[in-house]
């Protein structure tokens, strides 16, 4: 139940609540494309503002300095996630002075690990129709709004994305395409592109991979998509440019109090950092501070106050990264009720395939570890809508995450699928301000609420909010055609210009001319971190600008490396960490430890572990234990970390131990054959298989037995 009280104390419930802010002038038009594209609603930002950092942000250690020494700062956000990120910005473009700090890195948290949709929430909206719930009504058109206005501000960064439902039984037709039109109804001028129905035909032309039997149609209706983790920190980044003090690795100890002349009562004036990279601590001062910490939320009210009681439950999503080929480069599949009652969604993103999510109770950490029975579960889902002629593997599983999201509910209710993405705006008696809950495409909206509280909480004296329309970092001066230029100006690879073009903007010219000769006729500049992924050594080096501190925040948020392919992010580490050491002056233990701390990130939250522990199984093998004991030895001379898989590098490492020269190319033709689904890398199962007696009836079986014998006679 919404309500407002005044603002000495205040609850507001309700991601709607705010949809409409008085005085903010907006224009409304359309934007003109290309027949067959979603069309964009536009809308303009009120007025052009000074950015004082528009040339080159200040460095890391000059953000710390300026939180050091600062006397006073009119607002302190603590939490650099989408939200907190969105409160700086709406805060420093009001003439706030503004600081923004954030334990760990800039979206390390649940804003990475999201779907990557910029959505309202069909599913919202078919809750608030069935259960007549006008404030997820309000919540869905809110977001629908924020969707277009971050379509419009981040363009390099998101794009609308065609989603299919498929339909298997005739009544659910009309059902379903009735709730898609409503979506539309109340996009209303913000709608992208009108829903449309597909005959069995034409849906399976434009989803080839779609199960076949008894499929009816489908209807295609569209949302938002983005880089999430690149989202926030463009958000972040755009705050720094107009004059926010922002700095990651700053934890805060406890929250500063005093006594308030005026009433002689306790209030809350600052907080206790410290610095997770020196250790060092100091004081930062502010009229008001601000609790944008997702999970966290409760762990900072009560630094506030003990007493205080919990309103965030949390609740577990896990996403899986399978290979491109199991969707369409431009059309995403909605499962609207799976085998539990939970929807899945199933998208193309990163030239790769995203599948997720689920959503179980769990407890508050910084490290999520995705679960293998939550991984299954998606896979089977996904079984259940594609072609029998598309086999889904455990091994095709390239990376999992699981991302906590901080809902809002009575601490006391069990049932997180049940609970709506609404958003909590509070004021402590002591003026501690918090914002929890909510959703990542609303986190603009929330952040205006939330600073129109904090500004008539504390009597600060503030201008209108600016951040509609206002463009994030690199997407002033950004066009589709970007990345021509990038290739016909510098000489990189198409692939990689478009990458470039897609992540960093406009600001892909700077990224383009820090990058190394090749030292071949094409490209002239651009080395290729791992030779499978457009990302090149000059992004580390520019990530660094972007205040990456540790490998894990290049392989995980400035390029997206460690989410999309477990394995080729572990084969790029040492280079990362080579260029990181050099750039930052890190000696060989530092070094060291900055690639052992990345490897368990691989391993543990980025589903490495679960996947080695999976491939180590060997079944269907026909071999006698001997058989399987001897080649299991001679794995292991290749694997010699116990990751249940060997690759490229494994092999030449051991080639070179015993002085044994294989090219290159041919030691990949060798690997590839063995590689039985194709992921890059050589499992333990598929070692034993092509020792198999049955798997060599054919020409292709005989060539991978050569292959593997190659291999296995080196040791």
């Amino acid at each position: 139940m919404a309500f407002r009280k005044a603002l000495k104390r205040t609850v507001i419930i309700g991601g709607g609540a705010a949809a409409t802010y008085f005085g903010l002038s907006q224009l409304i038009e359309y934007k003109k494309t290309q027949p067959g594209l979603a069309r964009l609603a536009h809308v303009a930002a009120e007025a052009e503002l000074k950015a004082p950092f528009a040339d080159e942000l200040p460095s890391r250690q000059a953000q710390l300095t300026t939180l050091k020494t600062t006397d006073e700062f009119d607002v302190l956000v603590i939490g650099g996630g989408a939200t907190g990120a969105g409160c700086a910005l709406d805060a420093v473009t009001r003439n706030l002075k503004t600081a923004l700090i954030e334990r760990s890195d800039f979206s390390s948290g649940t804003s990475s690990r999201s779907t990557k949709l910029i959505h309202g929430g069909v599913r919202y909206l078919q809750k608030a129709i069935m259960q007549l719930d006008y404030e997820q009504y309000k919540m869905v058109k809110e977001a629908l709004h924020e969707r277009a206005n971050l379509l419009e501000i981040a363009p390099h960064l998101s794009a609308p994305l065609p989603i299919m439902l498929p339909v298997y039984k005739w009544w659910q037709l009309p059902y379903y395409w009735a709730g898609i039109k409503m979506y539309d109804l109340v996009a209303g001028i913000y709608c992208l592109k009108s829903s449309y129905v597909l005959g069995k035909t034409k849906a399976l032309e434009l989803f080839p991979m779609l199960k076949k039997d008894k499929l009816v149609g489908a209807i295609v209706y569209y949302d938002g998509q983005h880089n999430d983790a690149r989202m926030n920190l463009a958000i972040a980044l755009t705050a720094g440019r107009y004059g926010a003090t922002i700095a990651n690795y700053t934890e805060v100890i406890q929250l500063l109090k005093t006594n308030d002349p005026k009433t002689g009562k306790e209030k809350v004036c600052g907080a206790r950092c410290r610095d997770v990279i020196t250790g060092k601590e100091f004081d930062v001062k502010a009229k008001c501070v601000i609790n944008a910490t997702g999970p966290f939320t409760d762990s900072v009210r009560k630094m506030d106050s003990q007493e205080t009681a919990n309103i965030c439950q949390p609740s577990a999503g896990v996403h899986i990264v399978i290979p491109g080929y199991y969707s369409p480069d431009n059309m995403g599949l909605l499962d609207p009720a799976t085998s539990d009652g939970r929807v899945i969604f199933f998208l193309p993103w990163e030239k790769m395939t995203i599948a997720g999510t689920t959503d179980s109770p769990t407890s508050v950490t910084a490290h999520p570890i995705p679960g293998e029975d939550d991984i299954n579960f998606i896979l089977n889902e996904v079984r259940n809508y594609l072609s029998a002629d598309v086999e889904v593997r455990r091994g095709d599983v390239l990376a999992a995450w699981s991302g906590i999201r901080p809902l809002v509910t009575n601490p006391n209710s069990k049932d997180t699928q049940s609970i709506c993405r609404n958003h909590i705006v509070s004021i402590s008696e002591r003026g501690l301000v918090t914002i929890a809950g909510g959703k990542w495409t609303t986190y603009r909206s929330m952040a205006e609420e939330t600073l129109d509280a904090a500004i008539e909480a504390h009597n600060l004296s503030a201008e209108q909010c600016k951040t509609v329309g206002l463009m994030l970092e690199g997407g002033k001066g950004w066009t589709p055609t970007t990345y021509i230029r990038l290739v016909q100006d510098y000489g990189l690879e198409v692939e990689v210009a478009q990458h470039l073009a897609s992540t960093y903007g406009a600001k892909a010219y700077e990224v383009a001319k820090m990058a190394q000769v090749t030292g071949q006729r094409w490209p002239i500049v651009g080395k290729r971190l791992v030779s499978e992924f457009p990302y090149i050594e000059s992004e580390v080096l520019y990530a660094i600008k972007e205040y990456a501190c540790t490998a894990i925040d290049v392989i995980a948020r400035r390029t997206r490396l460690g989410f999309l392919n477990v394995q080729a992010a572990d084969e790029a580490l040492p280079r990362i960490v080579q260029i990181m050491g050099k750039e930052l002056g890190w000696n060989h233990e530092k070094s060291t430890a900055e690639l052992e701390a990345a490897k368990r990130f691989l391993y543990h939250e980025m589903g490495y572990r679960s996947r080695s522990e999976q491939l180590t199984k060997t079944t269907d093998i026909n071999l006698n234990n001997q058989e399987v004991v001897r080649y299991k030895k001679r794995f292991q001379k290749f694997d010699k970390e116990s990751k249940g898989f060997i690759t490229t590098i494994d092999v030449q490492q051991v080639l070179d131990s015993i002085n044994v020269n294989i090219d290159e190319n041919a030691l990949h033709e060798i690997l590839n054959e063995v590689d039985l689904n194709k992921n890059g890398q050589v499992e333990i199962d598929e070692f034993l298989q092509v020792r198999n007696p049955r798997t060599h009836s054919d020409t292709s079986g005989r060539r991978r037995n050569c292959s593997v014998k190659a291999l296995a006679d080196v040791c």
